[in-house]
């Protein structure tokens, strides 16, 4: 039975507070593999208005769009640039999109750091000694960055404080992102005199700190 769309809401957002309280108790999001997976083939389904494949693993596919094409979903927890994305490359052939997702540990919300058809996936894609296809994350924070303009740049301790359109802050030092960002960010709040805190009492997530130096650094400029 195919779920309703406010279904797949709803489950997306039980899998995202259970993924939230795994982390409470310290369980290393990678090795919560099931339950990103889960999360990421909802997300792909909501912002498709598609359906869940009916059976597991049909075909390499995970998702089907309102238009239906056939979408593999793959998701990460990881934050960095390392590490890679595999592809069986038997099946790549019976779907039509590739969606990757990172569930973004530090602001909880779901990144989409590709969403194109297979054979422009296929041209990022390089074969391993397995026989599978892998994309590197890498080139998708790279393809990313392309894409994504900085509205607001700021230096602080030899580092570039970047805030780009979509929210995102970014920091680097000697041409290197820092990841994850939000310690460097307590450390430069802490220099600057600037709570943590919210008024509600919770902390504040990378991007609402981010933002606040970013802009006490511009009023000190």
């Amino acid at each position: 039975m195919a779920l309703t769309q406010m279904q797949i809401i709803q489950s997306l957002g039980e899998a995202m507070g259970w993924f939230d309280r795994e982390l409470s108790w310290d369980v290393p999001p990678t090795e919560l593999r099931h339950l990103t997976g889960r999360i990421g083939e909802l997300y792909a389904a909501l912002i498709t208005n598609g359906q869940m494949a009916t059976e597991v693993n049909q075909k390499g596919y995970d998702v089907v769009s309102s238009e239906g094409e056939k979408i593999s979903v793959k998701t990460t927890a990881i934050m960095g640039n390392s590490g890679h994305i595999s592809f069986n490359n038997s099946t790549l052939e019976f779907i039509d999109r590739i969606i990757i997702l990172r569930i973004n540990t530090e602001e909880m919300q779901i990144d989409v750091l590709l969403n194109s058809t297979r054979d422009e996936a296929v041209d990022l894609m390089t074969s391993d000694k397995k026989g599978k296809r892998t994309i590197a994350l890498s080139k998708l924070s790279k393809k990313q960055k392309k894409n994504i303009a900085a509205i607001k740049k700021v230096v602080f301790e030899n580092h570039i404080i970047k805030e780009l359109e979509n929210g995102t802050i970014e920091v680097e030092y000697e041409g290197n992102l820092i990841s994850p960002t939000k310690p460097i960010l307590k450390y430069f709040a802490k220099s600057l005199n600037i709570s943590t805190i919210n008024n509600k009492g919770n902390d504040l997530n990378t991007r609402q700190l981010g933002t606040l130096i970013v802009r006490s650094i511009s009023e000190l400029s």
